[in-house]
């Protein structure tokens, strides 16, 4: 029996109103949840003890609140709603427009959605396997279509009427996953044969903005009112604070709150006579704002702990070397086929897998193509780091994007047709390992610490070759045959 359940419950373009949070909040809290976590896909989520899921399962059944457990059937509709009015937005996309769409959803969906207004880098394009990007054309958008457990991504002909949206989505289901087809081709003769759509045709490519981070915490102005932006940095957001936030919202009439995919949670429309009444709530529960910008452009996988400490790892790096960041945003992914956003992508494999047992950690760095995290085409930057050398390489790549920077300057780009993605492979490899501290020579990649170059073979080693470890002599170390992820 598990000791610990993972509830999800989504909340569709991460909006959801401060009642309705309020009410899972209290339900959470009653079954001795203590804190929660907001997901990459902007919905909620929280560990329960088995002992006391059934009482919140009872609760929520009552409530008429979907939710679901340990698993991800039903995936958050993601949108970049939570940037609306606070950060640069478009011509024509507005509030109404996302509510316009959201409302057609009168299903779970088991593609992911996402919906994007085109001039803003806060929310991910791609990430999804429906992607709908506001165009210059007034309530029509580009559609990009990834199928499932797919890395490939190709833009659908035709422009998509806003109100037709939900249909749309409706019967990709059906195409891709009840008739399975995942060709562009015979995708699209499945979606439109049997309804009618508004459409234009799609004559170009989205363009992608230059990628900036706003900085999305705080107490920000705009116009006669302001937003709050929080952030954890453990991503832990206590109960009790958030139902005083809710509180204080049906208090001041504020209607809505949105999670954003950082993990993060936005309040909009606070008037200045209520500033003083926030504040009080952000000091009755010690949370901090203001954190360093460079802290707040990174993304790790949900419920990874691994990652969350690898990211603090490198931040108490860039901040005692004072590492510019501004421009990029960075990724971990710790598990294999799991999806994080970022121009800089930090992958954990391991060097040696002995059956089901993986051994000695290693890391390879990415970059996008023109380090703008909404490319799907990813660049090889170093192989193999071990933790101790993962920072510095990260600075490396920093200056590198810094200096690219001053020689071209920001420029839009056009998305180009995807390069496939570099992708890992299993090879078998004999290896020389030190049966007294377990350190692995491995003929790919030498030994830095003895001046040993990559590419030399364990019989052309010295004589008096020596264990990098632990000192060991060369006849100590036996050959070891193991597989290795590439």
């Amino acid at each position: 029996m598990r000791d610990y359940y993972t509830l999800k419950v989504n909340m569709p373009a991460g909006i959801v109103s401060p009642g309705a949070l309020q009410t899972v909040l209290s339900l959470a809290y009653e079954a001795k949840v203590r804190q929660v976590r907001f997901g990459a896909r902007q919905q909620l989520l929280m560990t329960v003890h088995y002992e006391d899921m059934r009482f919140l399962e009872k609760g929520l059944k009552q409530h008429q609140i979907s939710y679901e457990l340990n698993t991800e059937h039903y995936p958050n509709i993601i949108s970049s709603y939570c940037g609306e009015d606070v950060f640069r937005t478009g011509a024509w996309l507005r509030e109404s427009e996302y509510h316009t769409v959201l409302d057609q959803f009168d299903y779970q969906p088991k593609l992911k959605v996402n919906l994007s207004d085109s001039n803003q880098s806060f929310t991910p394009f791609f990430t999804g396997n429906l992607n709908f990007i506001a165009s210059p054309e007034p309530h029509f958008w580009y559609l990009y279509v990834r199928p499932k457990q797919s890395n490939s991504l190709f833009r659908w002909p035709e422009l998509i009427y806003t109100n037709d949206i939900g249909r749309l989505a409706k019967a990709f289901e059906e195409a891709m996953l009840e008739q399975d087809f995942q060709n562009e081709e015979h995708l699209y003769r499945a979606v439109t044969a049997t309804q009618p759509f508004i459409t234009q045709p799609a004559t170009q490519e989205v363009e992608l903005p230059e990628f900036s981070l706003p900085y999305y915490e705080g107490f920000n102005r705009y116009g006669e009112r302001s937003w709050l932006g929080l952030y954890r940095r453990d991503e832990q957001f206590p109960i009790a604070f958030l139902l005083d936030v809710c509180a204080l919202c049906l208090k001041t009439r504020i209607g809505e709150l949105c999670t954003t995919p950082w993990k993060s949670l936005i309040i909009k429309g606070i008037e200045a006579k209520d500033r003083a009444a926030w504040s009080h709530v952000l000091g009755k529960h010690n949370i901090n704002v203001r954190h360093a910008a460079n802290e707040l452009a990174w993304q790790t996988e949900d419920h990874s702990d691994d990652g969350a400490r690898l990211k603090n790892y490198m931040l108490r790096y860039f901040e005692k070397n004072d590492t510019r960041t501004f421009g990029l945003c960075f990724g971990i992914q710790t598990r294999s086929k799991s999806e994080v956003f970022g121009s800089v992508l930090v992958r954990k494999r391991p060097l040696i897998q002995l059956g089901q047992l993986a051994l000695f950690s290693v890391y390879d760095v990415y970059f996008t193509e023109n380090f703008n995290p909404n490319s799907r085409t990813y660049n090889l930057f170093e192989k193999g780091l071990f933790k101790l050398h993962l920072p510095n390489q990260l600075n490396r790549l920093c200056r590198k994007f810094n200096a690219r920077r001053l020689q071209e300057g920001g420029e839009t780009i056009r998305l180009e047709p995807e390069k496939p993605e570099l992708t890992l492979t299993k090879i078998t490899a004999n290896v020389h390992q030190c049966p007294h501290c377990f350190t692995v020579y491995d003929e790919h990649y030498g030994d830095a610490r003895r001046n040993i170059p990559a590419g030399t073979p364990f019989d052309h080693l010295p004589s008096d070759y020596t264990c990098s470890t632990c000192d060991a002599p060369k006849a100590d170390m036996h050959e070891l045959p193991v597989e290795f992820v590439s």
